[in-house]
């Protein structure tokens, strides 16, 4: 698949170019699927060196245990991962950890562990603490002498996990840096230098893309020889050390669900003409019709001008001159104004703030501040809401998460939810699925879909089942899709007298207090997608006692996954925990996915799509959907990378 290249300076894996056997095999490995392992054998034999390991190591204290592994690093980098190097160490990091922030790694964990450390995927049944899991192989490799980047969905993970388990690196004897969008670029290198650095996707993904412009395209020992001796070169400004070993906490969000778009390097441009020509395209969208001028594809977020439609083009823009002649320009931009006008929708995919357009992450519901849509678009949309104009971006260089991951000489990551995609993770990523016992069993309940034919009656039967439970005591947690539509359900509930908490991208500067509060007694929390991965929820004895959290899923997501790691802030480690699920023929999955299919329900020879059966069509379309888009992200990137180039080098 690939070929490790030690550069010395900036290792890096380079990939060779899939021929066209490869990627016709690749396909139906995608959706056939890869059998997930076990692993049971392997774990039982690990956890008899941890525990063999831990009659000499539990009775250190935190001095004996830094000598430990000191003594431990020679032979780790001498022999390598083997097992009884493994569970020496992992039972000096488990004896550690218990010392330093007072908890103590399950077998479970330690099983989850030695699928990271093997470059696996480890799933894990939410809240069984792949936190601290991940302590145990990101200080294994770290004692080895492997730089560790541990990549998380968000900066709040990021921020929160770095300082929680720094304490455990730390009394080690390893650094621990952290990376988020608040880091500046002249500080991010000294993050990087650390033994584990705690980072989000998209911000190493763009260090690297920075990396590249600075190497003027693939890193050569031989330039880097150079600019050592004469002094001359961009060498010595790099912001990562190479790509080594990363571990990828909610690996199918970051892997798959933000596979769908590439990330784009970009600088502005200054043109102070193109204020008018977005005015001009935002008129003449408005006066084009729905139907026999245009077509909305939902499905994939575009929108295709008829032939009657740039007919009708011409004719309004004829008195128009300049860039309005050419009938390819003049629908392009057309075509992106319609776009901007129809498919993205204030308080959906973006906030409007300081008079900025500020774009809202679909899957982690937070505020991209330092984002912007590609092609004009982010232009487009600033002139619709009335914000001042920003230039328009460059392209200087792009990247997929499948190209970026892949470029790591090791890769493992965990997450509770793989079990749908192990096939592609295996197609892609060559990356195997190794499934890990729960400590407790789950006695989570979930309900049956509650279908309202309204959006209006939906509501309403959620702020009914919210009065119920908080009469019980329960703490209830209540998952929505976008901005508006929490602030819709929470403006529900001021009318009807039931105090709450809001969490979504407008309030996360205080997303930490509203987390830490959401288990208590009778506590409502309403929130978006900001709530779901990641999110421990602690519950007191009295929260327990009530019956544990309760969950309100008021929309089906477009993966099925998010929804499970919504059901999963609930019932964790054995506690007792509910999820109801309300939908609407309404809702966006069903106007996106199965508007036709909910025209004819019931009619079709042989098919019933009717009640649930036409809620889990229009997810398992949308799946095959995005499934079908990161696959042509991936063939895109690949011809791409021939064209677009660092100094006569392909990235």
């Amino acid at each position: 698949m690939s070929t490790i290249l030690g550069y010395g300076f900036y290792p890096e894996r380079v990939e060779k170019r899939e021929n066209w056997l490869e990627r016709t095999v690749r396909k139906p490995v995608r959706w056939i699927g890869r059998d997930i392992g076990h692993g049971s054998r392997r774990f039982e034999t690990l956890i008899r060196h941890v525990n063999a390991a831990a009659t000499t190591v539990d009775t250190l204290d935190l001095a004996g245990l830094r000598a430990a592994a000191d003594a431990l690093r020679p032979r780790l980098k001498r022999e390598g991962f083997t097992d009884a190097l493994v569970g020496e160490a992992f039972a000096i990091v488990r004896a550690t950890a218990h010392l330093t922030v007072g908890m103590r790694h399950y077998d479970v964990q330690l099983a989850g562990g030695y699928v990271l450390l093997t470059g696996r995927v480890a799933e894990m049944e939410t809240g069984e603490g792949k936190t601290l899991t991940a302590t145990l192989a990101a200080a294994t490799a770290a004692l080895s002498g492997e730089p560790v980047h541990v990549v998380t969905v968000n900066d709040y993970l990021a921020e929160r996990d770095a300082e929680e388990m720094g304490k455990v690196y730390s009394a080690l004897g390893l650094t621990v840096g952290c990376v988020t969008q608040k880091v500046e670029p002249n500080d991010r290198a000294a993050q990087y230098a650390c033994d584990i650095t705690y980072c989000t996707n998209k911000d190493v993904t763009f260090d690297y893309l920075r990396d590249r412009m600075r190497l003027k395209g693939r890193p050569r020992a031989l330039r880097h020889a150079v600019s050592k001796v004469t002094g001359v070169g961009a060498t010595d400004g790099l912001t990562l050390r190479g790509l080594h070993f990363a571990i990828l906490d909610e690996i199918d969000s970051v892997l798959v669900d933000e596979a769908r778009t590439p990330l784009i390097l970009s600088a502005e441009t200054d043109d102070a003409g193109l204020e008018r020509i977005y005015r001009e395209a935002l008129s003449l969208a408005r006066e084009l019709v729905e139907g026999p001028d245009y077509v909305i594809e939902h499905q994939r977020t575009s929108i295709r001008i008829t032939t009657d439609g740039k007919r009708r083009l011409g004719e309004i823009a004829s008195h128009l001159r300049g860039v309005w002649s050419g009938p390819n320009r003049r629908e392009e931009l057309v075509r992106q104004a319609l776009t901007a006008l129809n498919l993205f929708h204030r308080d959906q995919q973006y906030l409007v703030a300081e008079d900025k357009v500020q774009i809202v992450d679909e899957f982690t519901g937070r505020v991209m501040p330092d984002r912007s849509w590609e092609a004009g678009l982010h232009q487009m949309i600033e002139v619709k809401e009335g914000c001042p104009i920003t230039g328009q971006r460059e392209t200087l260089a792009r990247i997929s998460y499948q190209r970026f991951f892949r470029r790591y000489l090791r890769v493992s990551g965990m997450t509770g939810t793989a079990k749908e995609i192990a096939g592609e993770l295996w197609s892609v990523y060559h990356l195997k699925v190794m499934r890990v016992p729960t400590r407790k069993p789950v006695i989570r309940k979930i309900g049956p879909i509650q279908i309202h034919a309204t959006e209006a009656e939906k509501w309403q039967a959620v702020v009914e089942s919210i009065r119920r439970e908080h009469a019980r005591g329960r703490p209830i947690l209540v998952g929505t899709r976008s901005v508006i539509a929490s602030e819709t359900l929470a403006a529900l509930l001021v009318e009807a007298g039931l105090e709450h908490r809001l969490l979504n991208a407008r309030q996360d500067k205080v997303e930490a207090e509203i987390v830490s509060a959401a288990g208590q007694p009778g506590r409502i929390t309403v929130a978006t997608n900001m709530a779901g991965r990641g999110t421990d929820i602690k519950l007191p004895p009295e929260s327990l006692a009530a019956g544990g959290l309760h969950v309100i899923a008021t929309e089906l997501h477009e993966s099925g996954r998010v929804d499970r790691q919504l059901f999963g802030r609930c019932a964790r480690q054995g506690d007792p925990g509910s999820c109801e699920i309300h939908v609407s023929y309404e809702d966006d999955l069903i106007v996106r996915y199965a508007k036709l299919a909910s025209g004819v329900a019931g009619k079709a020879p042989g098919k019933d799509l009717t009640g649930p059966a036409l809620f889990r069509f229009a997810q398992n379309r949308a799946e095959r959907i995005h499934g079908m888009m990161r696959n042509e992200v991936l063939e895109m990137d690949d011809y791409l990378g021939d064209m677009l180039a660092f100094a006569g080098r392909p990235e």
